[in-house]
């Protein structure tokens, strides 16, 4: 007879098959979508519509990477900050690299900015604090958004960042306890 514990490991890795496979899926149609939406039909002739949308956008993953922060703080059961925290990294640099491209479509906001994979390294770059200088904000709303984005690293990126690296410290370490099997 069997025991629905010897069930239980077999279950956990199919259904973090099935997550991992469903975050990689988002990222990538989230990524694509990126690449296809008419992302110049939020510039100046829609900028009322434009802004809202990427502080929503914003604000959104802001509070879901903190409620992810929290549940790792407070070492909550069954949250999967492993999946979540780098879906939510991805999506927030997206953010910011639709921002920059829409704001490139404006006439002295950056220099060296043209294309959607310069948006997208632009962000990266600006990220990872590297600043290679090929591409600069020249205006003032392009300067006020890669503000925007360092202090959000600050804050919500390096929070999660550092959330998730505690989470990892603390499974390795169970798992170093835990006796090898039989």
């Amino acid at each position: 007879m069997r025991d629905g514990s010897s069930q239980a490991p077999a279950r956990a890795p199919a259904a973090s098959r099935r997550v991992w496979a469903a975050a990689g899926g988002l990222v990538v149609a989230v990524g694509t979508a990126y690449f296809l939406l008419p992302l110049e039909g939020l510039g100046d002739d829609r900028s009322w519509l434009g802004w809202p949308l990427f502080v929503l956008c914003l604000g959104l993953l802001g509070v879901l990477l903190l409620r992810q922060v929290r549940d790792v703080v407070l070492e909550k059961p069954h949250t999967r900050p492993g999946v979540m925290i780098p879906l939510l990294m991805c999506l927030a640099v997206l953010v910011f690299a639709s921002g920059y491209y829409t704001l490139a479509q404006r006439p002295g906001q950056f220099t060296g900015l043209s294309t959607r994979v310069d948006a997208l390294y632009f962000t990266v770059v600006t990220l990872a604090t590297v600043g290679y200088g090929d591409i600069t904000p020249s205006g003032q709303e392009a300067r006020l958004v890669t503000v925007a984005q360092i202090l959000y690293t600050f804050v919500f990126l390096t929070a999660a960042a550092t959330a998730l690296s505690r989470r990892l410290h603390t499974v390795v370490a169970a798992r170093d306890r835990r006796p090898p099997p039989s």
